[in-house]
């Protein structure tokens, strides 16, 4: 059986892994890039020189899977799909070229948003997604003549870069049209604490303020941006205000999400028989909701892939849902979140969310050195008492604690459960009653 994977990054390398390591023999992989397995949550890492460079953002090669008897063909863009005659058409190197399969996997990613204001044909405005996006900066921000640095976007990657740009010694100013940053992830309370860090740290935050337009030199390089609150000089621009899914090659063939993604089932079968997506360009069902929905992250990228190479398979094997779980970690400040906030369960209908709030230093208060508040909310169903979401904030790295809130979130476990739950007690890890025990006690 001849398996088509179109996209090379995390999700289809995933599904391609899994296909080669249980003995299929012809997997075929176009991409369009000229690079893969590029991990772009270190960009910012690299920027900023936290890393010593960006070798160790890639985990694999094309030699790899050509040593095990793939076809893969980079730098190759995949123009229009036959779903029929079961075809993909695709040009490389100037020549248009076809690909038979019998089993098709989607993995094509999601594409930059690109905000709808004039100027952004200036230089100096980027986004960033691939390795390229990530040179580009890089290399601008390296020179003397980059002393302004605007961030449009004040999500994960937004925040990231601008304290990347912050550490290389820019003048970083921050935009975002919501009240605080993060705010698709964690609730105001959460994301308040973020933008103290923020400006504590010298980044110049605007939040509640929408770009209008950018302005350029005689050198058609962006020099000023425009908000509905005023204008300030800039050298770089950096876009980061979120992503869409690239439907292009099945949009009109295949069901829809309401954002355009690709619309699958627990085993990432599309509409059509035999189609498959998988990553950033697809659904996923949330645990959280108990419903399809769209969560574009790294790790739920790999997790489709292994879903869908066992099914190409013939396992038979549904996946187990996500919690959309994430981390951020800010000038030290760190960050966690599972599920669904309070205001994210408003926005989707969760109509009896309610939440508990508790607040405590990490280990007891006779540790008195590496000891810092913990900062924790449980968002939970008021009928039914299931954990439906989670956040923590501290200086402290207690991220390993979202891992329990996830599979709690999966498994449906109710509130009153947590609350009884054994955990273990050390001083040098945390308190007899812990934070998470006081919080689940307060419900």
């Amino acid at each position: 059986m001849k398996t088509l994977i179109i996209g090379a990054n995390h999700a289809g390398i995933a599904a391609a892994n899994t296909l080669l390591n249980n003995g299929s023999k012809e997997v075929i992989m176009i991409d369009a890039n000229s690079n893969l397995s590029y991990l772009g949550c270190g960009t910012a890492l690299w920027v900023g020189r936290q890393i010593d460079g960006y070798e160790g953002l890639f985990y694999t090669k094309v030699e790899d899977f050509r040593s095990r008897g793939a076809k893969i063909e980079m730098q190759s863009m995949v123009t229009k799909i036959d779903f029929d005659k079961k075809v993909a058409y695709y040009t490389q190197d100037g020549k248009e070229k076809t690909q038979d399969y019998d089993t098709l996997v989607l993995a094509t990613g999601s594409i930059p948003i690109m905000p709808k204001v004039p100027g952004m044909d200036l230089g100096n405005i980027h986004f960033l997604k691939r390795f390229q996006d990530g040179q580009d900066v890089d290399k601008l921000v390296s020179t003397d003549n980059i002393k302004r640095v605007a961030v449009v976007g004040g999500g994960y990657i937004g925040v990231e870069i601008a304290e990347a740009c912050k550490r290389r010694g820019k003048e970083v100013m921050l935009f975002d049209v919501s009240n605080n940053v993060l705010s698709n992830y964690y609730d105001p309370e959460f994301g308040q604490e973020m933008d103290k860090v923020l400006v504590k740290n010298g980044i110049d935050l605007h939040t509640s303020e929408t770009v209008k337009e950018f302005e350029g030199n005689a050198n058609k390089l962006v020099c000023k941006i425009t908000t509905d609150k005023g204008s300030y000089p800039v050298d770089l621009v950096i876009n980061a205000i979120g992503f869409r899914p690239n439907n292009e090659l099945g949009k009109d063939n295949l069901k829809l999400f309401t954002n355009g993604a690709y619309l699958v089932d627990k085993q990432q079968k599309t509409s059509l028989k035999d189609v498959y997506a998988i990553g950033d360009c697809a659904t996923i069902y949330s645990n959280a909701l108990n419903n399809v929905t769209y969560i574009a992250l790294a790790t739920n990228a790999v997790r489709t892939g292994i879903v869908a190479g066992l099914n190409i398979l013939g396992k038979n094997i549904d996946g187990n849902g996500v919690q959309g779980s994430n981390a951020i970690s800010i000038f030290g400040y760190n960050m966690i979140s599972t599920g669904l906030s309070v205001g994210a369960a408003a926005k989707f209908g969760v109509k009896d969310a309610c939440y508990v709030d508790h607040e405590d230093l990490q280990k007891p208060a006779f540790i008195k050195h590496n000891n810092h508040p913990v900062k924790i909310r449980i968002v939970y169903e008021k009928g039914s008492r299931r954990i439906i979401g989670a956040q923590l904030a501290s200086f402290e790295d207690m991220s390993s604690v979202i891992h329990m809130f996830s599979l709690a979130i999966q498994e449906q476990v109710t509130i009153d459960k947590l609350a009884l739950t054994d955990i273990f007690f050390l001083p040098h890890f945390n308190q007899p009653y812990n934070y998470i025990t006081m919080c689940a006690l307060k419900a």
